[in-house]
């Protein structure tokens, strides 16, 4: 089993929302002291978080990117949801989710976060 796995949308038109959902294997997702993230490789800024969710479900918004409208968790299913509103051609990308203990926030590489996914293309196109 793949530890994190993305699922979602590979093609999106614009402004049409964007739901991507991580499905977690390594753990439950309500387990301490993991921290649950979606990244994406960003032109000039490099690796960078959209939005954040903790394993008590507390949500923390990149202000940077702006790019989250939600992250939520599912404890049912063990997945957690990035929802993106009205989507741009610019927000076409590489989605990652991820997993670490609370520094992920400063992170500028995947290889510094305990877990990640295999990434998912998302292109957005009329």
């Amino acid at each position: 089993q793949v530890p994190l796995l993305e699922s979602g949308p590979c093609r999106v038109a614009p402004s049409q929302s964007l739901p991507l959902t991580c499905i977690v294997s390594a753990a439950p997702i309500v387990s301490a002291p993991y921290y649950w993230y979606w990244v994406l490789p960003t032109p000039g800024l490099g690796l960078m978080w959209m939005c954040s969710v903790t394993y008590y479900g507390y949500a923390y918004y990149n202000p940077t990117l702006n790019s989250c409208t939600s992250i939520t968790i599912d404890t049912s299913k063990n997945q957690f949801t990035l929802q993106l509103s009205s989507v741009a051609l610019a927000d076409t990308a590489v989605y990652y989710c991820a997993r670490d203990r609370g520094g992920g926030l400063y992170y500028t590489s995947l290889y510094e976060y305990d877990i990640w996914s295999p990434g998912t293309q998302v292109t957005v196109s009329a």
